[in-house]
Order: structure tokens, then sequence, then C-alpha cells
């Protein structure tokens, strides 16, 4: 099984191509390749390009617990590289199809950095498309937070704190992302707001963990961050992996540009999976 590992701001996707699986990848195998110390390790797989009708690719995501996610900043930055990479689409922008909805991208600076138009932000994690941002209180363990839903074809919950720090990530993401109302689980974000352009983040990625970055969570805590009236449209994401870019439109429609890294290739011997 031929793999392609890169990372954007530290995170890191492996890259396999459907042609040369043999049959479908197991819960089993995509835990254990992504596993650091049984696997190559992985913040997860990238599983394309398959065929699609709608889309020039179709890309599929897969989170290192097993499960499949709707759409990821990052991931898609990093396929786009990967296609690039394999000379099947050049300075032209192309579609994406995910599962979280089609999107447009377009690699530049020789591979080395990626934009992504992802689609609408919606304050909900329901299908309703004009939803009003709206503050939820939530209590885990022995603390109250006011968050707000957001999706860019996956869920999030931002939390703007007056103190950031990763143990907030560690101690509560895993509480957030697992409460009942959640019924498909979220993404988690703490935020502060540094000023009307800059905004910093944790983040506790759904079926992941703690991740050092990520496109679908800079999007939707930018885009909270906006439509709470704390930031303008073009909003600097620092995390502890780097910064994304993101820009919000009138009509909540949001693109994300963002670094690209290849780590590099090989081969996965069947026995690991053993």
């Amino acid at each position: 099984m031929k793999f392609t590992k890169y990372h954007a701001l530290g995170n890191d996707y492996i890259v396999i191509n459907p042609k040369d699986l043999v049959q479908e990848l197991t819960e089993h195998e995509i835990k254990t390749i992504c596993d650091r110390h049984y696997g190559i390790g992985s913040d997860g797989i990238l599983l394309g390009p398959e065929s699609s009708s709608t889309s020039e690719f179709k890309l599929r995501i897969f989170n290192p617990d097993g499960g499949e996610a709707e759409k990821s900043g990052n991931g898609l930055r990093i396929f786009s590289r990967y296609l690039w990479d394999c000379k099947l689409v050049g300075s032209d922008s192309f579609s994406i199809e995910t599962k979280g909805g089609e999107v447009q991208a377009k690699v530049h600076d020789q591979g080395k950095s990626v934009t992504v138009d992802m689609g609408k932000v919606r304050y909900t994690h329901g299908d309703d498309h004009e939803v009003a941002i709206q503050k939820e209180v939530i209590q885990v363990a022995d603390v109250s937070f006011e968050g707000y839903r957001a999706s860019v074809g996956n869920p999030h919950f931002v939390i703007p704190v007056d103190h950031l720090s990763t143990d907030l990530a560690y101690a509560y993401g895993p509480m957030i992302e697992h409460e009942e109302r959640f019924s498909n689980r979220t993404n988690v974000q703490f935020l502060k707001v540094l000023d009307k352009n800059t905004i910093q983040i944790e983040i506790w990625e759904r079926g992941a963990g703690y991740t050092l970055a990520s496109g679908s969570s800079s999007t939707a805590a930018a885009a909270v961050a906006f439509g709470l009236g704390l930031c303008e449209s073009n909003i600097k994401v620092n995390m502890p992996g780097g910064v994304i870019d993101i820009n919000i439109d009138a009509n909540m429609m949001a693109k994300m540009k963002g670094a690209v890294c290849k780590i590099g290739m090989g081969e996965l011997a069947s026995e690991m999976f053993v």
C-alpha cells in the first residue's frame, strides 16, 4: 500500500490513492496507520482521488479513530498539493467533492500554499441555512462555558475566552466533543480575539484530539468572531502550528489560505496490520 505524507502547519495527513488498494480500508487499518507507535502516525487519512459525478475530484477523509469526516480544511489543502505533485492539476482552480459539500481549490507558490473556498458558514449543526448566531451555555465538569455553533460542512463549537491555554483544550475538549446535545459530536475551538483582524485559537478535533492547526476550525472560529462583530472580514488565525488567513464575505462565504509541506512517501508493509 503506497502512501504520501504531508503536514499543514503541523496537522499531518497520509494520502492514499484508491487505485493502490486491493480492497477498501477497514477501521482497524485506519487506526493502525494513524497510530504514532504502531503505524506511520497521522491526524487522519485522505483517500483520493475518487471519481465524482459533480466535481473534478472526490476526497474521503478519515479520522484516527476510524470515523469518516465530512470536511477538513487542512486535509483539502494537503490533498490539493498531492494532486499538484501528481500533475493532475496546474495553476487553475479546480473542484473537489467531499462528504461535507463541494469546494474550489487553487495551488500557489509551487505547491507550498493553497487557497480553498470553504463554502457558506452556518451558525447551526443542522440543515437550516439561515440561522442567526446564538449563544449556548454548556456545563462540563465544574465549569460553565458560553459558546456558539458553526458549520462549514462539519460541526464546530466555538468558545470565546479571555485567557487562552493548551490546557483548556485538553481538559474540556473531550467532554464538549461528546456532550449529548451534539448528536454527531463536535469539533471544539477556544477563541481569543487579539484585534479586529487577528484571533488565536486552541483546538480539540473530533475523532483526532488535540490538534496544532485546523483549516475548518480556523474558518469556524473566524466566522464566529465576525458574526459577533469582534472582527472584520479578513482575519489571521493564530494556532500553535502557524497562521491561516480567512476571509468571510457578506454572504458568509469563507475563503481559506495556508501553507502545505510534503514530508515523504513510501510503502506500508502488510504485517503492520496483524
